[in-house]
Formats: C-alpha cells, sequence, structure tokens
C-alpha cells in the first residue's frame, strides 16, 4: 500500500475527496476520506491537519437535520485525524472542542443531551477525549479561560448526564474518563504535560464554578445502584476527589487572589460565572462538601467490591495529603474512614490503606501539625464516650470496626498519646470505656466444677512406666491457653484488637501514669479489677515493644530499671493475701474461714462453724467464677512479665515463684493450667532449660519459706501444694534439702490430723510418687524354672524320664523314713560352717544408717497404719494410695518391708473384709503391691484371712452378673469383682499358693468363664487361669478339660487304660469359647 510521506503527495490524494464532501455530505464520502487518511504518514497529515479537518468541521456546521450515521462517521474521522496530530492553534481547540459537544446537545432544548444512540455519544466522547489529549502544549489552558465558561459548563453538564443516566457502563466509564481529562488528571499511560502552580490555578479557578455540580453528581452516582458495576463507581469516587484536590488544595485556597470579577466587568453575565476562592468561599464550600463526603464515605466503605474501598482509601490520602487544611472540619470523618479499613478482608486495601495510615502519622508527627492532633483528640474522645453503649449494642462486626478506629487514633497519635491522656478526662473515659468492654462472662458453671487431677501422681503409682507422668521435666509441655468468654462481645478477634489497643497505650503512653490509673481502679472495686489487671498486663507488654503493631517508632523507649520497678509494684499487688487467696470453692472458702476467724484449729467451735455455714449459704458460683478469672489473669501477667524482662526477671524470682507454685497445686483446673503457663514461661524468661531446672536453681528459698510456713500451717493452709509441685517436677538432688520439710510435715499431720489430714496426705502422696519415681525398684530376680515347666516348653527324651523317676523314688523312700541308701555323713558335711554364731567375736551389731527415701517411707508407712481405721472413707482411699506407694518404695529393702507389713496386716484384713467397697477396691491392689516384695511372707496368712473371703464374694456375684444388664457395669460390685478377678491370678503366682487354695481360686473363677458374662469379667477371669498355667499348668489344664475336652485321648499301649475326662464328648456351651481360647494359648 502507498503511503503518501509529503505535504504534496498527501494533498494531492486527499483534496478530490475533500472537495466531494464538501458538496456531497454523505456517509460514503467520509468513509473514503479515513481510508485515504489511513494512507498519509503522520507528519505530512499535521502539515494538512486544518485543510482536512476543514470539511468535516463544514458537514457539522451545516443547518439542517443529519443522519445519526453520518454524523457519528464524521466524529469518528476527526477522532482518527487528531488522534494521529497535535492541535497547535488555541482557536481551533476551542472551536473543535464546541463543535463536537453539540453533537451531544438536543437541538429542540439547547443544553439538554440529545436522543441519540449510544454508538454517536461514545464517539463524541472518544473524539473530546482525543482532543484534549492532542492540545500541543499548555494551549490546553486556553479551554479554562473566563470566556470558555459556558462551554465547559455545558460539556460539563452533557458527561454528568451520561454518567449518571445511560445503561452501557462502557460509556458511563468514557464519560467519567472524560472528565478526569478535563481536570487534566488523566490516568492513561500516555505521557502528558505538565504545569505550574499558575497553569494549575487557573484550571482551579475554572473548576471552581462546577464544583457543586461535579460533586453532586458523583455522590449520586457512587450512592447509586450497586448494579452499575464496581467501575463506575470506581472513577465516579476517583472524578470527586481529583476535582475537589484540584479546587479546594491547600496552596491554591491559600494565595491572594485578584478578583476575577473586575476583569470582567463589562460582561456581567460572564462575571457571575467566575468564583473567587476567598476564605468565606472555602468555609462554606468545605462545609458542603463534608455533608456529601460522609454520604460518599458511608456508601463507598460497604461496598461489596475490594477495589471500591481501595479508591476510597486513595480519596482519604488524597484529601488529607492536599486539603487537610481547606477540609479541615472532614478530617475527623476522613481518619474514620481511613483506620476502620485497616481491618478490611482484603489484602490489598489493608496494605495500601497501612501505607496511607503510616505517610499521613509522619505527616503529623514531622509538621507538627495541630489541626490533626486536635481533630484525633477530639475524635478520640467522642469514640471513648460513644463506645460502651455500641458494645452494647452493635454485632461483632460492627464492634470490631469501632475498635479499629480507636486503635487507628492512638497509632496516628503515636507519641502525642501521652500528651492527650495527660488530660484528666481523655483518660478517664479511655478507661471507663476500657473496662465496661473487658468485662468477663462469670456465668459458666463449669469453670468452678473442673477439678485438677494430679495426672503426674496418678502416672507414678506405675513405677513400670517411669516416664509415663515426668516428660514435662524436658519438654515444654505447657498447656493450652483457656479462651476467655467476654459480657458484651463473642469473636475472638474483637479481644485481639483489645489487646493491641491496650499495647500501643503502653508503647506510646506515659507508662508511670497508666499504671497508677488502671491501679487505682484495680484497687477502688471488684467489678474493675479483672478488667483493670487484664490491661495492666498488656500496657507491660506494650511499653516492652513485645507484639505491638506500631506506625513508627516512639523517642524514648522505656528503661530496663523503670520496668522492674513497675512490675515489682504490680506482682507485690497480685500476690497480696487480699488479692492471690480467694475463694474459688466451697472447700477453699472453709480453708480461708480457718485462717480469718481462727488462728488455731483447736479453736473452732460450734459457733465459728455455724458462721461459715452462713457465709457459704451466701457465696454464689458467680463471686468464686470471678475469684478464678481474677487469679488466672493475674497469673497470665506474671508470664507476662516474665517475658517483658527475661533473665531480668530471675532477681523477682523470690517474690513471685512461691505464690505460682502454689496456685500450680490448685484443686480447680483452669487456675492449675494457668499456673502451669506461667511456670513454663518463668523457665523459658528466665533461661532455664526445664522445670525441673528451675526448681532445682530456687530451691533454697523455696524451701525455706516452706518450713517457715508450716511452722504456722493454720495462717498458710496452701503450702501443701508448694511441697507437692515440688515434688512432681524435681528429681531427687532435692531429697537432702527436703529431708526437714518432710518431718515438718509428718510433725504437722501429728497436730492437725482430724483438720488437715486429707491435704496433708495428697502432698505424702507426691512424695511418695516421687520417690518412687527416683528410686525405682529393681527388677525382681527369674524365679528358678521347674523341671515340669521345663518338661513342658521342650521335647523330652527317655533319659531325662529315667532321672526324673530316679529322683521321685529317692524322695518318696526318704519320706517314708527308709534312709539306708543315704550317706548321711555326706549330708551332714553339705551343712555350712558359717551357720554356727560366731561366739568369739567381742564387736557389738551396729545396725546400719537407712537411706533416707527408706526412712521416709518408713515413717510415712507408720503414720498409715495408725490412720487406716479413720472414720472418713475419703481420707482412708488416700492413706490406701500412699501405703501402695510407700510399699514400692521398700520393696529394694525387704529387711524393712516386712516388719511393716507384719504391723500392717491387720487393719488390712479389715479393710478388705468389712469396709466400704471402694475402700476394698483400693486395698485388694495394696494386697497386689504387697505380693510383689513380700510374697512367701504373705502366703499363709493370704491363704487362712483372705482368700476365702474373696472367693466367697466372687462366688455370691457371678450369678448376679451373669443375669445383670449394660448398667452394671457402671455399678461399685462390678468394679470390685473386676478387680478382684484381675489381681486374683497375679496373687497366686506371686505367693506361690499350694495346691487346695489354687483349686479353690479355679473352681470360684470357672463361672466367669461363662459367654453370659460380661466382656471384662470374662477376659479378668481367662488371665486368672494364664497365671494358674505358670504355677501348676498340669492341674490348670486338667480343670480346664473338665468343663470342655475338645479332643479324645487313646493310650499309646492297648495295655494301658482308656482316658475318660469329664468334659470329653460334651456339647459346646457357653464355656466352651474361653475354654478353647485357653487351651489353644496354653499350647
Amino acid at each position: 500500500m502507498a503511503i503518501f510521506d509529503t505535504p504534496k503527495e498527501a494533498f494531492g490524494a486527499l483534496r478530490p475527496i475533500c472537495v466531494r464532501i464538501t458538496k456531497e455530505q454523505t456517509v460514503n464520502n467520509v468513509q473514503c476520506l479515513q481510508s485515504q487518511l489511513q494512507k498519509v504518514g503522520d507528519a505530512a497529515l499535521q502539515e494538512l491537519q486544518e485543510y482536512v479537518l476543514f470539511p468535516l468541521r463544514f458537514s457539522l456546521k451545516t443547518p439542517g437535520l443529519k443522519q445519526e450515521r453520518f454524523v457519528q462517521s464524521v466524529v469518528e474521522c476527526i477522532h482518527f485525524i487528531i488522534s494521529r496530530t497535535c492541535v497547535r492553534n488555541q482557536q481551533q481547540l476551542c472551536d473543535l472542542f464546541s463543535e463536537l459537544s453539540l453533537c451531544l446537545s438536543s437541538p429542540s432544548n439547547h443544553g439538554k443531551l440529545a436522543i441519540i444512540s449510544e454508538e454517536l455519544k461514545m464517539a463524541v466522547v472518544q473524539g473530546l477525549i482525543a482532543l484534549l489529549h492532542s492540545a500541543y502544549g499548555d494551549i490546553v489552558l486556553s479551554l479554562y479561560q473566563p470566556d470558555m465558561l459556558p462551554t465547559q459548563g455545558f460539556v460539563i453538564s452533557l458527561l454528568l448526564d451520561i454518567a449518571e443516566h445511560e445503561k452501557s457502563r462502557q460509556l458511563q466509564v468514557l464519560a467519567l474518563k472524560c472528565l478526569l481529562v478535563l481536570i487534566l488528571q488523566c490516568d492513561c499511560p500516555d505521557t502528558h504535560c505538565s504545569f505550574d502552580n499558575n497553569g494549575l490555578l487557573q484550571v482551579g479557578n475554572s473548576f471552581a464554578s462546577f464544583l457543586p455540580g461535579i460533586t453532586l453528581g458523583m455522590t449520586r452516582i457512587i450512592s447509586g445502584d450497586v448494579k452499575q458495576g464496581h467501575l463506575v463507581t470506581t472513577y465516579a469516587i476517583k472524578v470527586w476527589y481529583k476535582v475537589v484536590g484540584l479546587v479546594m488544595a491547600n496552596d491554591q485556597v491559600s494565595k491572594n487572589h485578584h478578583d476575577k470579577k473586575m476583569l470582567f466587568a463589562e460582561e456581567s453575565k460572564l462575571t457571575e460565572l467566575v468564583i473567587c476562592r476567598k476564605p468565606e468561599w472555602v468555609k462554606n464550600t468545605a462545609s458542603k462538601l463534608d455533608v456529601l463526603l460522609q454520604k460518599l464515605c458511608s456508601c463507598a466503605a460497604g461496598n461489596s467490591h475490594w477495589k471500591v474501598r481501595l479508591e476510597l482509601v486513595e480519596l482519604v490520602y488524597d484529601l488529607l495529603s492536599y486539603c487537610n487544611k481547606s477540609l479541615k472540619q472532614s478530617i475527623g470523618h476522613l481518619l474514620e474512614v481511613l483506620v476502620g479499613l485497616v481491618g478490611d478482608e482484603r489484602p490489598e486495601v489493608q496494605t495500601r490503606c497501612s501505607q496511607v495510615l503510616k505517610n499521613v502519622s509522619e505527616l503529623c508527627v514531622m509538621c507538627e501539625n495541630k489541626d490533626f492532633t486536635d481533630v484525633l483528640s477530639e475524635n478520640l474522645h467522642t469514640l471513648t464516650t460513644a463506645l460502651p453503649r455500641l458494645m452494647r449494642t452493635l454485632d461483632d462486626q460492627s464492634k470490631l470496626k469501632s475498635l479499629g478506629l480507636l486503635l487507628g487514633y492512638l497509632k496516628l497519635l503515636g507519641h502525642k498519646v501521652s500528651v492527650v491522656l495527660n488530660s484528666t478526662v481523655h483518660l478517664g473515659r479511655l478507661s471507663k470505656a476500657l473496662m465496661q468492654i473487658l468485662e468477663l462472662d462469670v456465668t459458666d458453671v463449669r469453670i468452678v466444677e473442673e477439678r485438677h487431677l494430679n495426672s503426674e501422681a496418678e502416672d507414678l503409682q506405675h513405677p513400670t512406666h517411669p516416664s509415663s507422668g515426668w516428660d514435662h521435666l524436658k519438654t515444654w509441655s505447657k498447656p493450652a491457653a483457656q479462651r476467655k468468654y467476654f459480657k458484651f462481645f463473642i469473636e475472638e478477634c474483637v479481644f485481639i484488637l483489645l489487646q493491641q489497643i491496650c499495647r500501643v497505650l503502653g508503647y506510646y503512653g506515659n507508662l508511670y501514669l497508666l499504671v497508677d490509673h488502671f491501679m487505682d481502679l484495680y484497687q477502688q472495686s471488684v467489678v474493675y479489677r479483672k478488667q483493670a489487671a487484664i490491661v495492666i498486663n498488656e500496657l507491660l507488654l506494650g511499653a516492652a515493644g513485645l507484639d505491638v503493631d506500631v506506625l513508627h517508632e516512639r523517642e524514648t523507649p522505656v528503661s530496663t530499671n523503670d520496668l522492674k520497678a513497675t512490675v515489682t509494684s504490680i506482682i507485690e499487688e497480685y500476690t497480696s493475701t487480699a488479692n492471690w487467696h480467694l475463694v474459688t470453692s466451697i472447700e477453699s472458702e472453709y480453708e480461708t474461714g480457718l485462717n480469718i476467724n481462727q488462728p488455731k484449729f483447736l479453736d473452732f467451735t460450734r459457733e465459728s462453724h455455724k458462721s461459715y455455714l452462713y457465709s457459704s449459704q451466701s457465696l454464689t458460683v458467680h463471686t468464686m467464677n470471678s475469684n478464678i478469672w481474677q487469679i488466672c489473669v493475674q497469673l497470665e501477667g506474671i508470664g507476662y512479665f516474665a517475658h517483658v524482662l527475661n533473665k531480668e526477671f530471675r532477681l523477682l524470682l523470690m517474690v513471685s515463684l512461691y505464690p505460682v507454685i502454689e496456685k500450680v497445686g490448685a484443686e480447680t483446673l483452669l487456675v492449675s493450667q494457668m499456673a502451669t503457663r506461667t511456670l513454663v514461661d518463668l523457665c523459658q524468661a528466665c533461661g532455664y532449660d526445664s522445670l525441673q531446672e528451675l526448681i532445682n536453681q530456687n530451691s533454697d528459698y523455696l524451701v525455706n519459706t516452706i518450713s517457715l510456713n508450716l511452722r504456722s500451717l493454720t495462717q498458710h493452709p496452701h503450702t501443701p501444694r508448694v511441697i507437692s509441685v515440688m515434688f512432681s517436677y524435681s528429681d531427687a538432688s532435692l531429697l537432702p534439702l527436703v529431708d526437714d520439710v518432710v518431718q515438718d510435715i509428718l510433725l504437722s499431720l501429728d497436730h492437725y490430723y482430724n483438720e488437715k489430714a486429707q491435704l496433708i496426705f495428697t502432698v505424702l502422696h507426691s512424695l511418695m510418687s516421687a520417690l518412687a519415681h527416683w528410686f525405682p525398684p529393681k527388677d525382681p530376680v527369674q524365679k528358678k524354672e521347674k523341671p515340669q515347666d521345663k518338661a513342658c516348653r521342650s521335647g523330652v527324651t527317655a533319659e531325662e524320664i529315667q532321672c526324673f523317676f530316679q529322683e521321685y523314688q529317692k524322695q518318696k523312700h526318704l519320706a517314708e523314713g527308709d534312709i539306708k541308701d543315704i550317706d548321711l555323713d555326706k549330708t551332714e558335711g553339705d551343712i555350712p560352717d558359717q551357720l554356727e554364731p560366731d561366739i568369739s567375736s567381742d564387736h557389738p551389731i551396729v545396725k546400719k544408717e537407712l537411706p533416707a527415701h527408706i526412712q521416709i517411707a518408713k515413717d510415712v508407712m507408720e503414720r498409715c497404719i495408725h490412720l487406716l481405721s479413720d472414720k472418713s472413707v475419703k481420707l482412708r482411699l488416700k492413706v490406701l494410695d500412699v501405703l501402695e506407694l510407700c510399699v514400692v518404695v521398700l520393696q529394694c529393702n525387704v529387711n524393712e518391708l516386712l516388719p511393716m507389713v507384719h504391723r500392717l496386716w491387720s487393719p488390712l484384713v479389715q479393710k478388705l473384709t468389712s469396709d466400704d467397697p471402694l475402700v476394698i477396691l483400693r486395698a485388694f491392689k495394696v494386697l497386689c503391691k504387697l505380693a510383689d516384695g513380700s510374697g512367701d511372707f504373705l502366703r499363709s496368712r493370704v491363704s487362712k484371712d483372705i482368700l476365702p473371703k474373696v472367693t466367697r464374694y466372687l462366688v455370691s456375684q457371678a450369678p448376679v452378673s451373669t443375669k445383670a444388664g449394660p448398667i452394671y457395669s457402671h455399678t461399685l460390685s462390678y468394679k470390685l469383682q473386676l478387680a478382684e478377678l484381675q489381681g486374683l491370678g497375679k496373687l497366686c503366682e506371686k505367693l506361690d499358693l499350694g495346691e487346695t487354695d489354687l483349686d479353690m481360686v479355679a473352681s470360684t473363677c470357672l463361672p466367669y468363664l461363662s459367654s453370659r458374662q460380661p466382656l471384662k469379667l470374662q477376659d479378668a477371669a481367662c488371665s486368672v487361669f494364664y497365671h494358674l498355667n505358670e504355677v501348676d499348668p498340669d492341674a490348670t489344664w486338667l480343670i480346664l478339660n473338665e468343663v470342655y475336652c475338645p479332643d479324645v485321648y487313646n493310650p499309646p499301649h492297648s495295655s494301658l487304660p482308656a482316658i475318660q475326662l469329664t468334659g470329653m464328648g460334651k456339647q459346646r456351651n457357653e464355656f466352651t469359647d474361653n475354654v478353647l481360647r485357653l487351651l489353644q494359648e496354653f499350647e
């Protein structure tokens, strides 16, 4: 295709078609011209621009009706020409601007949008955009001369009409883009001419006349139907803040302008159109814009599309950056919008919002902008005043927005927070708002009901698994944090936001002022105590700069000495008797009542008991629940303080470690878990490798405090808890230090066994559990394998059978008194000389000193024997638990164990035979444990005193359990049956009972092999036969085959009699399955 590069060639090609268009104005001619123009180079077309535009402009000016298709083709051709060339003539620019805009106007109603096709409207708007882009240099400013105001107003009104009422989104967006180009704020990627301040001032003066119309129109679009699409709304927001930012810019309205009306005094109409941006006009306009701004922001902030919200952030940034003086009264609302969008769900909006917040904050700090500070402090005061009401009435999402505003204001104020909070009014409003918002919900009964079970001690009852309960010594087994439930909100994210608010206050504020103020609230009323403690804890974290999100660094960080002094005073207040030893259950209230009212337990009279009962009736679950949460918050605070000071906190362990350990042993589950978390926090912050190291390194002053408190146990009833926890978390190296403490405990038991026995036995249980772990019993020596066992386990040779019968004959003769073949001299020689006493020895026999743990176990077992007959079932159960552990510890020293067992036997038999079923159950477990270490010693005693009664009970209960339903497994009778069956076989094996006793046990357990029995009882009965098989496999095999024999045994020779067993030939019955299973496993 030939291209005309020179103007002469291009003129020759274009002249005929231009003349033809002038004469015949048809669509074909215009299209022909456009096709010819495509062959012309840009430079040549620039030279011939006015010549080529003339016939097109002439066609538009020709009077009379024109076809829309023709007008559209003309406008498209003009667009094609000016998009490839520059308009260098001001008059030509103004004329083209007017002529194109007239294409949109109605001929009958001038100034109104014509009823024309969308295609024509789109072509005209695109032509206007291309025209404004094609203006060369600063000649575009000629459009903003006062004499062009009518034309500008006409174009702007048409564009607003299209943007607001057209149904085509593409056309709406195009009209809004054209408005942006008109205010020289085009967002296209092309390079545009930049203007100096005077040029921008001229544009601002021009658009000041149209500011009301544009802002109103854009506000209507923004608040219109969401079906118009996010792109239309986004461009409407952009047009709004670009035109406002142009007209109301600080640098424009602050200058003294000449009165433009004087220049146009002769032209009265133009004079009325010109706006002088005087201070009065700026103030009035700002107040009207504020109304529109509030409506715009409320609609845009709630828009579902994130790009609309992102554009709203840009609006706020633009106005705060360039119009913060002229729009001073809108600053508060703009900041509110900005802060509200920080927590937007879209990361794009969040990120940009945070950047804008940081920029605005830096602008405020660097310029010392008093307007910003005044507005922020006023907004802060208004918000904190309304916050309690908002938290009571709004939903969680709205509460989140309100708290986000509060956090944003504090971040924007930065280090000026301390200045603002020096005002008593501001600090009072803020603190009361936080107190009301952070009110905890204390209605949950489960908090009071849940009790702490000493799992470590339970695990230690089974020393065969020494690591089961002691993993916490090697790992950070930090319990999960209990979620706090608040009265006025549910979502966890609301509390996280409140934490950030308190930490930002601590980061920027005056720490001493804030802590003193909230500590006054803490001491002032019980109602505020929990909330004030939460705030104080978070303030310290913020002051240390931990887990706090801020916009800029503070000027001077808080020194370590200030932090340490503050933490010390807070811990002293937290751990004071009035705030630490609170009533968390009826039992603890009983203890507290004893402390306050009775200096000695011996003075606990009937009248004081009545007063205790009266106080218990007035004590509510809510009160106990509130106390539990207060203790938990204070414990959490001590953990926070440890992280604030790190290793510097080691100096404060002397005042904080003992109270925390005391709460680890609390009965209330929530308090115990929180105290354990705090203990782990102390360990981590102070640089200890494990809880064991923490306890051991600080055991000296812990033991000292315990010793002092044990001497006045009535005033310090919680001391045993500390001892219990120390034993649970330490190792054998602690034993020499606590030896005196153990003696003090036993002395306290002797003095206060009526009142404090249960509490002290809890400590003794922990002590013996620890000793059982620290000094585990040695593995018992394997019994010598019996000949018959060996025969059962391997193939028997003829020689072995011969030796067996020879030995049998020899023993038989010896038993009958036939000693002819026995060498008595040889027998006498086998007796060792060592059996004869050494009379010549003059040295007295000195008994060796017992190891500390053996002596402690003996002393504890002594007390257990005395208290086995106590009237309290609960205490008897605890005594039996401790007894079991004492036996475990003494197993390695039989010489000490057997005398104690001898003394223990009579009361233990009484517990096993005539006591509460729970006690019998626990006593039987003690008996099984005794059999491990003193089997031979107990054989005859068990056979005589225990076995008949146990078997009698099992025989009597077998028919009951056979007919029982599923609910039977929850009864004490069932549990006792199960425990006795599970322990009976082991007892027989350990004691190596005789044939008579074994027959009695076997016949007792046979009914429990019935398939009608509960499954667990069947399994337990099978376990008895497993143990009996270890003692006497032949007899056990015979007993089972008498019940049911699956095989027929033929004699190996006809001379031998036939083998007949009772179980042969029987039909399958209820015992068949279990008997077959046992016989198969025996094989």
